[in-house]
C-alpha cells in the first residue's frame, strides 16, 4: 500500500511538471511573439499610418489609411452576410430540427470550419470574381461570410440548447406560439453567449489573408465602390512583407500591431459580454 501510495505520488508530481513545463513553453512562445510584434510595429506607428495612402515603391513614409477602411468594408460585409445565415441557421438547429437534417446540417459545418481558407478563397473567386471579371470588396466579403457562418451557427445552437427546457414550457404554457417563445424568451436569455460567438467569429476573420488574395486582392488607392478591388491589412501585410523595401518592412509590422490590436479588443469584448452573462443570471 505504502509503496503504491508513492508510486501514486510520483506520478502526480511527474504529471503535474509537466504541464506545468508546457504552460510555461506556451505562455513564452505568446509572450515571445507579442513582444516581438510590439518592438517593431510600436516604433513605427505615427499619424500617417492611419490617415495617409501608401507611398509609391521606394518612396519613404506614406499609410496605410485606405487598408483600413477597406478591411472595416470587408468584414461588414462579411458579417451582413454571415451573421444572419449563422444566427436563424442556429435557430433552427435547435430548436426546429429534427434528427437527419440537424446531424447532416452540423457535420457540414464542422467540415467547413476546417476548409483552408486558400480552398474558400479559390471557390469565391470561382463564383463572383470570374462571372463578375474583376475583384471586389463583395467577392472578399463573401469568401470571408464563408468561414463566419458555421461558427455563428455552431455558436448560437450551443447556447440556445443551454437555455433550460422549463422557460420553453412556462412560455408555451401561458399560450404563447413557439415561434413567440424563441424570439421573446429563449434568443434574449442566451443572447450574451450568441453575441460572444460571433464576436469571436468576426475576430477569426479578420485576419485571414489567402482568400483576399483571390477576391479583393489590393489597391494603393481608396475604394468609392464595393464593386473594385480593395485594399486590406492582411494583404497590405503580406505585399508589405515580402517586399525589398525596408521602410515597406516597418509598416507592415504596424499594420501587424494594428490588427492584432484588433483582434485583441474583440476577444476582450467577447470575454466581457459573457461575463456579464453569467453575472445576472447569477443575481
Amino acid at each position: 500500500m505504502t509503496d503504491r501510495l508513492a508510486r501514486r505520488n510520483a506520478t502526480n508530481n511527474v504529471m503535474l511538471a509537466l504541464t506545468g513545463v508546457c504552460t510555461i513553453i506556451t505562455v513564452s512562445v505568446l509572450f515571445l511573439i507579442l513582444g516581438f510584434l510590439l518592438y517593431n510595429g510600436w516604433r513605427s506607428l505615427d499619424w500617417n499610418f492611419f490617415t495617409k495612402l501608401p507611398a509609391p515603391p521606394g518612396e519613404m513614409g506614406g499609410g496605410m489609411a485606405n487598408a483600413i477602411l477597406g478591411s472595416a468594408i470587408v468584414i461588414l460585409i462579411a458579417v451582413l452576410i454571415g451573421v444572419p445565415v449563422g444566427f436563424l441557421g442556429g435557430i433552427y438547429l435547435a430548436e426546429f430540427g429534427g434528427r437527419t437534417a440537424p446531424a447532416l446540417v452540423r457535420y457540414t459545418a464542422d467540415l467547413l470550419n476546417g476548409v483552408p481558407s486558400i480552398v474558400i478563397g479559390i471557390f469565391a473567386w470561382t463564383v463572383i470574381v470570374v462571372p463578375m471579371h474583376h475583384f471586389s470588396a463583395w467577392a472578399g466579403g463573401f469568401a470571408l461570410s464563408l468561414m463566419m457562418i458555421p461558427i455563428g451557427l455552431r455558436a448560437t445552437e450551443q447556447f440556445l440548447r443551454a437555455v433550460p427546457d422549463s422557460l420553453r414550457e412556462a412560455s408555451l404554457a401561458l399560450g404563447a406560439s413557439k415561434t413567440r417563445t424563441i424570439l421573446t424568451i429563449v434568443v434574449p436569455a442566451a443572447k450574451q453567449g450568441i453575441l460572444t460567438g460571433l464576436i469571436l467569429g468576426v475576430a477569426r476573420i479578420a485576419g485571414e489573408t489567402a482568400p483576399l488574395l483571390f477576391t479583393s486582392l489590393n489597391n494603393q488607392f481608396w475604394a468609392t465602390k464595393f464593386g473594385e478591388p480593395t485594399a486590406t491589412l492582411p494583404v497590405m501585410i503580406f505585399t508589405h512583407a515580402i517586399s525589398p523595401y525596408e521602410d515597406w518592412h516597418r509598416q507592415a509590422w504596424a499594420a501587424g500591431l494594428v490588427l492584432l490590436g484588433l483582434v485583441f479588443v474583440a476577444n476582450i469584448a467577447a470575454r466581457l459580454i459573457l461575463s456579464r452573462g453569467v453575472s445576472a443570471q447569477r443575481g
